[in-house]
């Protein structure tokens, strides 16, 4: 994988390692917006849980601030999972070329996962 040069990695290598980041990258991104999504789902959830500070919960009404924060709690979680799933998919094409690498963003991923799903699931579980 030289390029003529002691130690040097040839183009298609570093051509490689510059896709491999790309992916890493936009991972992060759908990470991002998937956090963004769960946290702000959740935020609305509890600034609305009680209407007027007066400690009646608002259920009434076509889309509850309960039912938002679901939405938006799921919508967040189903994004994350279709992007890492796109993303262990074309990682692993590169990953054989470039020596069987790790994605450090597919483990940033789970853990959002893990906290959006906790998130989610304290959402359905208050009342």
């Amino acid at each position: 994988m030289n390029s003529g040069v002691a130690g040097e990695p040839d183009s298609t290598h570093l051509a490689l390692e510059r896709t491999w980041l790309s992916h890493e990258r936009t991972l992060m991104a759908w990470v991002r917006t998937a956090t963004s999504m769960i946290s702000f789902g959740f935020t609305i959830y509890k600034f609305f849980q009680f209407e007027g500070g007066q400690g009646t919960p608002i259920t009434h009404g076509r889309l509850t601030p309960r039912d938002f924060a679901l939405i938006m709690i799921t919508t967040g979680l189903v994004a994350l999972l279709l992007a890492t799933l796109s993303h262990r998919t074309e990682t692993r094409r590169i990953a054989a070329n470039l020596g069987g690498k790790h994605s450090l963003a597919a483990v940033v991923a789970a853990l959002v996962s893990v906290l959006g799903l906790l998130t989610l699931l304290a959402t359905i579980f208050r009342r």
